[in-house]
């Protein structure tokens, strides 16, 4: 028989051909030692052009498409493609990995940069976004990515003289990119005047902020900063690919096939032509002669290398620079298919679709002939005398050269397709023709190629073709996957096979027969494989597939799936391989790589030396992996693995997904909820004692930690037992089955990983039971092994997803530190070298391998032995390269590095568990022997057989059979601790006796439970066969066990207690004696399976015994007999219980029926349900009925109730569910959805409940865990409750505790994003840039406007404006500088006004802007980096930070790009930003907090899921993040004294979070401690001493927590919602704020004590009906309080004397803006009602008039003595100044004013309305102010006025996009252009007109320029618009488009813009952030 194992022989690449220069750019480098770096296909090469040699990198597995050189210039960085795509760091010189970097990017990665000092790496991806990211390469891990731009990016750089600023450029663009935090902010190149907006394709950064870069155009483009400063014209005749920077200069490489050398300063030295080289690859081929293209140009010293787009490198020295060298050509672009060898010398002869035909020679590794063709070529091959070369054309056509000269002998075209396959006979008398047309030509050679046979048969094209030795048969293979033969020459088919029997084959390249079956894998029928071709002398074989790889295998392979070795290296197909004509050497070419690799053969026994020679030769070969395909010959599974291998752990529901299930059925349940809900018991339980342990499918999980206890785990719980005490402690963090623990070096903390969707690892303290780390977001499923590191910081875990990922973590930290798929079979252990921690191995089934850590990625070697085993254990031995593993065939392997030294056996069966020992090693194995060993297993010391003859007599339980398999060895305290596969833990004495400690069930469900009526006892029966008995009492033992032929699902004792009833799994049952557990009575009636069974009350004289099929048989059990069959159930049975007579059965079926039958005949009856409700129950066990209703939760879709049992004393009711969840309600449980406490200890379903004789204890049992739980029943007194208390119940409670207008707006509030705003006047029609111009008469009759006669006899055009200063210069305005913020941001945002040094300043936020002001100078100082609106800011308060402010802001979605939302970080003294944290908080950020230390930073956001997230901020590193609440949550905030704990409240919610590693744990608030609290939304949050929390409500109350637990209320701390509350560090005095209305006793503000138990109030003077108190700050004897109405205020506390700091509209917009004539004052109007009047220099607000109506806009009379208003109402006033008083007003219309103007002879008001109308009334006439005319004919409503100079004309801007102009008072129209052209108008607001069009930019779509006011001097126009942008343009603007300066920060919508007289100032009013800015002017020098 063949011999099934892969070839001993291997290959080992020695040469690639070839360069990638198509689609890749800058690739090409000089190393240090002055190798050359490049990639082709998938390989790294390094080539030494000195001593010609090439060393490869094959860390790689698809096509390598960039790369970067490490300025040092040794280490090397590549990217590839892939649909995950990763970047190696390896070495040039070792071609080692250093790191991985992974996980982030799609598609591939287009480049890659190193930045200055090397410590930085950023890359860019393929996909959609082209994300870029910035690695720390060397821990391989993120520090900042984002979304690089919509369109390509052909290349990025570092600024190499300025840190963390990067350039990207490519279509279309350049982006200069700034690093800071995690952010990556991008400002785009701006192009200009100075060139064109092209595709930037390369580029290179220079000093003082210049970049240079090269354009498709040819251009090299200079900037200065982002501004485009200098082109240099024509560097290049087109595209320029490449940039190279270096000491010299710079060098440049083109499309055009040139390279030009610059100096530093961009000057030209020289230019190379490399299309004059003699060398080099000619395409003289008239359609697509493109010439040379240049690639990859690098520039060191006087070399310079030169790669091009046709896979050549030439190598150039400068001062002799006509003479390039070509050191490097392969085949171009098209693909490769021909390949033939010389069948006498080592020559490959290779031909391409570029149409050349090229001669390798194998020896020099060069190329030494080549020949281009007319057409794309297909297929080679030599004539057996090495004279002829034939070519197969891609058009049907061969040609056959001679290969001495290259000269055509003949050109034959007998074919219309391709060829695919030729071949010359074995005599050299005939060539065999294979072509696409489905046939076989055959050519005689001598007769000069004449035809002289055809080959039909094939329905398909022709693929591959054997002569046979004798030259008289031909075989083909063809694409339809048949295999036909033909006699030669005549070319008939052979159909009779017997004359193929001795047929011997000259060669052997077909893909089909039986001699290579094995090349296919077992179970496809898919054809990839391309070629083939056998050794015969060695007797292997050779393929080449689709998916890049070269096997090699053993020939003959009959067998289908074959084991083989395989090699990496082509990226996609390979189309060829061929054997040299020495079988030195394997030759194999590359589809779309087009590159040719040479592979040197190594046979048998050279290998064997390899091994002993040198480590590079199985460094190069460490690539060939075993096959992947399963062994033929592994021996069988043993039945244990067996199982274990198929047990997945999936489930159908995760515990993760029942948050999301709740919510979808909250929905459905809502009205059902709002009912009044049963409340939860008063009394609950505690987790006593567990029977169990999980050693059936888990090994080494049984430790003794440091004080000598036993650490294990069972179901969900981590267990630590005391052995003295016989008591057991719990740690209860999981919430699935766990699979691994593994213990510290120190043995003070665990680890444990868990079953689950994302499944996390818990390190856990053993003494304290607390989490100390929690790793989560990597394993799915769950988590199969874990190991520390000997130094305790790492841990490794494996998960069980379908790649077994392995992880290695620093825990403590909770950081992933590396990962790497591990193996598609399962993997049993992981452990971590004890002496070098970045190694370590795996083992499991078919696998052993052994890992390095390289950055975020982990490199794996298989072990080397002959055939792998599957491994159950592994440990490391005595140094650092011994490991020792035990085998599933009882066998100990003996490793040194990862080279198999020899096995000893050790067991029979299985190895499960080892144990290193200082001297020696501990094993045990299936056969139940624990074995001790030596230090090398050259001996064994001693055994251990585990058997029941020497338990002693202090044992817990009784073993169930002797040598039980052993799954888990530990040592320690003199004894030997083992886990046995039956579920016991025993102790063994060195001196020989055996301890049982604990015992469960073995592997099967455990269904049957019953308790003892009057002892404390209780029966278990379960799928494993046995019956047992418990004792409940201290003792908690096994008191006795018997086996049973069949599992048992039920049991029940007897009345009395001395018989017990057990119901089996094949429909029989048995009564046995309780106590001796001897049969009694056994019976067999059914065929399905006993589902539940229950002796009648009383004297137990019935037995009802319930089966799967249907029906109750009822027994009396004195006489033996069946008496009665209970009928009419239509599905299982799944509970039943007795009346207390014992008369009427009660039985529940799986379809959730109810019935009720009559003993003893079993006849059904009726009854109704209130009568159920009213009989006498002996038991409760069902779960039906209305008086259980509310035990079935909201998700009951997804889950059963399994269980329930009532106690004794009618009070509790216990329920077990599909989720493990054991519950307990109040009974009865009437109304759906009751209140219950629940506990979380079993893993999967509870299948049993039932309470003690006594109700002191409860008993549970698992379905999957096997375990059985004993809970100690807490009655009410008990009030001191353990941490593991119970969760509250699902829905919580519809009544929040009131409703609050504020909190109601602040919940529901949408913030708008500027960049997405939309327009805010509801316009129509065309906006002004689009709109098509109408000629004006002038133009009609050709005369141009603007290019009049010189000498005009007209008068000159006047002035369209008439200016004011008109003696003096003007000036325009070159810039704006903000001055003042009016306003403050306190009506939807809280918590955000703060004292800075010691109370001399103080820092709060408007709009975008962050405010610092100064209380003694009031002078204004702003932080302005945020895009968008500030939600929230807060200030680190630890002395190491002193004035480090955070502040958050709205965003868009959370892609990480400029319109993420973001935390910036900034010294409030100096403005600096310390920091930017992009976040994932889709629509915002809404609370901030710094915690104690003043490191960390916690964030909450808008998000559907309001994602609670906290940052290393310093880093820009996110620590841990976690879905926060489904309902707003509004402040989150660290304790003061914590860096690890801080609280979250919101809508309906308070959460106690904990810090561990980088997982957030929470706990929700228990209010059940007090009686009748209920859940409201929450608001405040503050801090007292000793873990107590104070939250706000939004009913005025505060709850004052203690840990997690409400202790408290405060009522009525304020009478409306507490909105804000702050913790003073110093004394602890809390101070609260609210909104309530000022009384005498109280106010909206109170100050407290430290523990919340006396007050005094503040009163605030705002003369408001109802103050509202949003955020407060308590500094030295002082506190700042703002409010909602946008006030902040200072109150001392001593005399309470308020003092407002900062006053703003407290609702918006701010429609109205007038500014004085004459003084720097000016007015505002608002939707609050009120208009305002500002001092500029004061910097304060003079006076404010309450109109009782909102106001949208306001005007000054051109003296200043009288003001109008117009109102939203359709009224006007108008007021006088001096005193305020009204002089006149009225309402003509009924709809908002939206502009009044005074003329400027002060004779007329012109009122504008949404009423398309513009109404004129003369002020002459007195204040009765009667309309004197109106304007009609306005198409829409009419937003800006303006009057001419001379009082006769009025504009009107409307919201048609049309501008009008009438006559004043008249209100006609003018419709003449010339005429309007000539008026001169005083002023200018309108956004309209051809003056202006220039203001609209191209982006406003959907938004509009909503403002607009002309300066004084008329030289300048200032806009505000939609996107919250104020502009600074030159006036008038006429162009499109115009240039212009933006100003940024107001929110979305301003609107309304005004300068102050004399063009001091600029004035804009917000809509959404109702906030007024002033902004400096900065005039032109004269």
């Amino acid at each position: 028989m063949a011999d099934r194992t892969a070839p001993n022989c291997h290959l080992r690449l020695e040469w690639v051909y070839g360069y990638r220069g198509h689609q890749c750019r800058n690739n090409l480098y000089y190393t240090a030692a002055k190798e050359i770096v490049y990639f082709v296909a998938g390989v790294g090469v390094v080539y030494n052009t000195r001593e010609h040699k090439q060393k490869f990198y094959l860390g790689h597995n698809d096509d390598i498409i960039s790369l970067a050189l490490h300025p040092e210039r040794v280490l090397v960085a590549t990217g590839q493609v892939g649909k995950e795509p990763y970047i190696c760091v390896w070495d040039s010189y070792t071609v080692q990995t250093v790191s991985i970097l992974k996980d982030v990017h799609t598609h591939g990665i287009a480049c890659l940069a190193f930045d200055l000092d090397g410590q930085c790496l950023v890359s860019v991806g393929l996909d959609s976004k082209n994300t870029i990211c910035v690695w720390d390469w060397r821990r391989g891990k993120v520090l900042a990515a984002a979304p690089g731009h919509t369109d390509r990016i052909f290349d990025i750089s570092w600024d190499l003289y300025q840190s963390s600023k990067l350039v990207s450029c490519g279509v279309k663009h350049i982006k200069f990119w700034s690093l800071c935090g995690n952010a990556l902010t991008p400002k785009r190149g701006v192009f200009g005047k100075t060139g064109d907006l092209q595709t930037i394709l390369c580029l290179a950064c220079a000093k003082d902020e210049v970049t240079y870069s090269g354009a498709l155009n040819g251009d090299i483009y200079v900037w200065k900063g982002i501004n485009l400063m200098r082109t240099v014209q024509g560097a290049h005749g087109s595209g320029i690919f490449s940039m190279n920077a270096c000491e010299e200069g710079f060098a440049t490489g083109g499309r055009d096939g040139c390279v030009r050398l610059w100096d530093l300063n961009f000057k030209p030295i020289t230019v190379i032509d490399l299309r004059e080289t003699d060398q080099g690859y000619k395409v003289a081929r008239g359609e697509n002669s493109r010439g040379l293209s240049v690639r990859s140009v690098c520039w060191r010293g006087d070399h310079i290398l030169v790669g091009t787009q046709d896979s050549e490198i030439f190598e150039v020295v400068v001062h002799d620079r006509n003479k390039p060298f070509l050191i490097m050509q392969g085949h171009c672009e098209g693909e490769l298919w021909a390949l033939a060898v010389h069948p006498t010398k080592p020559l490959a002869m290779t031909g391409s679709d570029d149409r050349s035909v090229r001669i390798w020679s194998l020896i020099d590794h060069a190329l030494i002939a080549r020949c281009n063709m007319e057409e794309p070529i297909r297929c080679a091959a030599v004539s057996t005398d090495g004279i002829h070369l034939a070519l197969g054309m891609k058009d049907g056509s061969f040609t056959v050269l001679r290969v001495r000269d290259m000269t055509e002998v003949v050109h034959i075209k007998d074919r219309k397709e391709a060829i695919h396959e030729l071949k010359y006979s074995p005599d050299g008398a005939h060539l065999a023709v294979g072509s696409n047309d489905n046939s076989v030509d055959v050519y005689g050679v001598v007769q000069r190629y004449k035809k002289v046979g055809e080959c039909i048969g094939s329905t398909s094209f022709i693929t591959h073709m054997d002569w046979s030795t004798d030259s008289k048969y031909l075989q083909t293979n063809d694409g339809s996957g048949r295999r036909l033969f033909y006699r030669m020459p005549s070319g008939k088919e052979v159909t009779n096979r017997e004359e193929l029997k001795l047929v011997q084959w000259a060669s052997w390249t077909c893909v089909l027969g039986p001699e290579v079956n094995g090349i296919w894998p077992k179970y496809s029928d898919i054809n990839d494989i391309n070629s083939v071709d056998a050794n015969f002398n060695n007797q292997v074989l050779v393929t080449a597939d689709d998916y890049g790889l070269v096997k090699l295998l053993r020939y003959p392979c009959v067998k289908k799936g074959a084991k083989f070795k395989k090699y990496l290296g082509h990226s996609a197909h390979i189309t060829n391989a061929r054997w040299s004509h020495d079988y030195q050497w394997v030759i194999t070419i590359g589809g779309a790589d087009h590159s040719v690799f040479q592979w040197k053969f190594v046979p048998e026994r050279k290998s064997k030396e390899a091994l002993h020679i040198a480590p590079q030769e199985t460094l190069a070969d460490s690539n060939s992996e075993e096959s992947d395909s399963d062994q033929s010959d592994v021996p069988e599974m043993d039945s244990e693995i067996e199982q274990e291998t198929q047990l997945t752990y999936r489930r159908q529901v995760y515990k993760e997904d029942l948050p999301q299930l709740k919510e979808q059925c909250k929905e459905k349940h809502r009205a059902t909820a709002m009912k009044k809900r049963e409340r939860a018991p008063g009394s609950g339980v505690k987790l006593h004692f567990i029977h169990g342990y999980r050693g059936y499918d888990c090994r080494s999980n049984l430790f003794y930690t440091q004080t000598g206890e036993i650490v294990y785990h069972v179901a969900a719980i981590g267990i630590v037992y005391n052995r003295q005490q016989n008591t057991q402690r719990f740690y209860m963090g999981h919430d699935d089955d766990i699979l691994c623990l593994a213990i510290h070096p120190l043995k003070d903390f665990v680890a444990t990983g868990q079953v689950g969707r994302d499944s996390s690892i818990h390190i856990w303290d053993t003494e304290t039971l607390k989490p100390m780390s929690v790793l989560r977001g990597f394993h799915q499923l769950g988590v199969c092994a874990l190991d520390f590191s000997a130094d305790g910081k790492r841990l490794a875990s494996v998960g069980l997803d379908d790649n077994h990922t392995i992880v290695l973590w620093d825990w403590r930290k909770g950081e992933k530190l590396s990962a790497m798929r591990g193996s598609k079979d399962k993997i049993f252990v992981v452990k971590i070298n004890p002496y070098l921690p970045d190694k370590l191995i795996t083992a499991g089934v078919k696998h052993m391998k052994f890992w390095h850590k390289a950055g975020g990625g982990l490199i794996g070697r298989k072990g080397n032995m002959g055939k792998t085993e599957t491994m159950m254990c592994a440990v490391y031995g005595w140094s650092e390269e011994m490991v020792f593993s035990g085998t599933c065939t009882g066998d100990i392997c003996i490793w040194r590095d990862m080279f198999l030294m020899k096995t000893v056996k050790a067991h029979d069966g299985p190895v499960f568990s080892m144990h290193a020992l200082e001297k020696g090693f501990v094993t045990g194995g299936k056969d139940g022997i624990v074995a001790l060993w030596d230090d090398t297993f050259e001996r064994c010391l001693k055994t251990y057989a585990i058997k029941r003859a020497v338990l002693a007599p202090g044992s817990k339980g009784l073993l169930l059979e002797d040598n039980p398999s052993i799954r888990a060895i530990s040592l320690g305290h003199g004894h030997i601790l083992v886990g046995t596969k039956n579920g016991e833990i025993l102790e063994v004495d060195k001196s020989g006796p055996i301890t049982l400690l604990v015992q469960g069930h073995m592997e099967g469900e455990v269904w049957g439970l019953a308790t003892h009526p009057h002892l404390p006892l209780c029966a278990t029966v379960s799928d494993d066969k046995t019956l047992r008995i418990w004792d409940l009492s201290p003792s908690h033992c096994m008191l006795a066990v018997r086996k049973l032929r069949k599992g048992g699902r039920c049991c029940c004792f007897s009345p009395d207690g001395k018989a017990l009833a057990v119901g089996l799994n094949d429909g029989s049952f048995l009564i046995v004696n309780a106590d001796t557990l001897e049969d009694l009575v056994s019976f067999h009636h059914r065929k399905d399976i006993i589902s539940d069974i229950r002796f009648s009350p009383g004297t137990g004289k019935y037995l009802a015994v319930a089966s799967g099929d249907s029906f109750v048989d009822i027994y009396n059990v004195m006489s033996s007999k069946r008496v009665g069959v209970c009928k009419g159930c239509l599905n299982y049975i799944t509970h039943m219980d007795w009346d207390k007579r014992g008369k009427l059965l009660q039985v529940n079926t799986g379809a959730k029926e109810q019935f009720f039958f009559e003993a003893p005949r079993g006849k059904r009856q009726t009854i109704p349900a209130t009568e159920v409700e009213k009989i006498d129950w002996t038991t409760w066990t069902c779960v039906l009925g209305t008086s259980v209703e509310g035990i079935w939760p909201v998700i009951s879709e997804v889950t059963e109730v399994t269980a329930a049992c009532l106690s004794n004393d009618r009070k509790v009711l216990a329920t077990g569910d599909d989720l493990g969840y054991v519950k307990l309600f109040r009974y009865p449980v009437k109304g759906k959805y009751a209140k219950f406490k629940r506990y979380v200890a079993h893993s999967t379903h509870v299948t049993n409940v039932r309470w003690s004789h006594d109700d002191s204890l409860l008993v549970t049992v698992g379905g999957g865990d096997t375990c059985l739980m004993i809970w100690a029943h807490e009655l009410e007194g008990h009030r001191e409750f353990k941490q593991c208390d119970s969760e509250e119940s699902d829905i919580e409670s519809e009544d929040d505790g009131g409703y609050d207008s504020d909190v109601t707006r602040e919940n529901e509030i949408n913030y708008t994003i500027k960049a997405l705003s939309t327009n805010m006047r509801p316009m129509t029609g065309v906006k002004p840039h689009l709109q098509l111009k109408e000629p004006s008469v002038d133009e009609r009759q050709g005369v141009v406007r603007g290019s009049r006669p010189p000498v005009s006899r007209a008068l000159p055009q006047p002035e369209k404006l008439q200016t004011n200063n008109v003696g003096k210069k003007k000036r325009p305005i070159e810039d704006l500088v903000l001055e003042l913020v009016f306003g403050y941001r306190g009506n939807d945002c809280r918590n955000n006004v703060h004292y800075l040094n010691e109370g001399a300043d103080i820092i709060y936020h408007t709009a975008s802007v962050g405010i610092v002001l100064n209380l003694t100078t009031s002078c204004q100082s702003f932080y302005v980096e945020h895009s968008d609106d500030i939600l929230c800011l807060t200030i680190n308060q630890h002395p190491k930070f002193p004035n480090v402010v955070a502040t958050g802001q709205v965003g868009d979605t959370g892609d990480m790009s400029a319109t993420s939302p973001s935390i910036h970080v900034w010294d409030a003294m100096t403005k600096q930003t310390l920091s930017v944290l992009r976040c994932f908080h889709s629509g915002g950020v809404c609370s901030v907090s710094f915690s104690a230390t003043g490191k960390l930073l916690l964030s909450v956001g808008l998000d559907p899921e309001h994602t609670v997230t906290i940052w290393k901020w310093q880093e820009g590193a996110k620590l841990a993040s976690r879905i926060g609440h489904t309902q707003r949550i509004f402040v989150a905030e660290f304790r003061p004294d914590s860096d690890t704990h801080f609280v979250s409240v919101g809508i309906k919610h308070v959460r106690f979070w904990t810090l561990a590693g980088r997982a957030l744990l929470s706990k929700k608030g228990v209010l059940s401690s007090l009686e009748d609290a209920r859940m409201q939304t929450m608001l405040s949050v503050a801090f007292g001493a000793n873990n107590l929390t104070f939250t706000g409500t939004i009913s005025g109350d505060v709850c004052v927590w203690k840990e997690h637990i409400l202790v408290r209320i405060v009522a009525k701390a304020h009478t409306g919602p507490v909105f804000t509350m702050y913790t003073t560090l110093r004394d602890g005095l809390i101070v609260t704020g609210g909104k309530e209305r000022p009384s005498k006793e109280g106010g909206a503000l109170k100050l407290w004590d430290q523990e919340l138990k006396r007050c005094r109030a503040f009163r605030l003077e705002t003369g408001q009906v109802i103050d509202c108190v949003r955020s407060v700050c308590r500094g030295k004897g002082k506190i700042l309080v703002g409010t909602r109405n946008a006030e902040i205020i200072e109150v001392g506390e001593k005399n309470a004397a308020c003092n407002i700091l900062v006053n703003g509209h407290m609702d918006g917009p701010i429609w109205g803006l007038g500014t004085h004539p004459s003084r720097d004052v000016f007015l505002s109007a608002a939707e609050d009602g009120t208009v305002r009047l500002w001092d500029i220099p004061e910097k304060k607000m003079l006076n404010k008039v309450n109109l009782g109506h909102p106001a949208r806009t306001i005007s000054y009379s051109p003296e200043g003595d009288m003001v109008a208003i117009g109102m939203k109402n359709g009224e006007f006033i108008i007021l006088l100044v001096a005193s305020l008083k009204i002089w006149g007003k009225k309402r003509d219309r009924r709809s908002p004013i939206q502009d009044i103007r005074f003329s400027p002879n002060s004779r007329f008001l012109a009122v504008g309305s949404t009423e398309c109308a513009v109404d004129f009334y003369d002020l002459t006439l007195g204040p009765q102010l009667n309309r004197i005319n109106c304007c009609r004919d306005i198409p829409s409503f009419v937003m800006q006025m303006d009057f001419s100079a001379d009082s006769t004309f009025v504009q009107i801007s409307t919201g048609a996009y049309k501008r009008l102009v009438y006559e004043v008072p008249s209100g006609k129209q003018v419709t003449e252009q010339a005429h309007i052209d000539r008026i001169t108008w005083a002023s200018w607001t309108s956004v309209l007109g051809d003056e202006v069009v220039g203001i609209w930019s191209r982006n406003t779509d959907k938004a509009d320029v909503t403002c607009a006011c002309v300066s004084h001097s008329g030289l300048n126009i200032a806009t505000g618009d939609d996107f919250g942008m104020v502009k600074l343009f030159d006036f008038p603007c006429p162009e499109k488009f115009a240039k212009h300066k933006r100003f940024l920060g107001h929110s979305a919508h301003l609107t309304n813009i005004r300068f102050t007289n004399g063009d001091r100032f600029v004035v804009s009013a917000g809509g959404d952030d109702r906030s007024l800015f002033v902004w400096r002017c900065v005039h032109a020098p004269h």
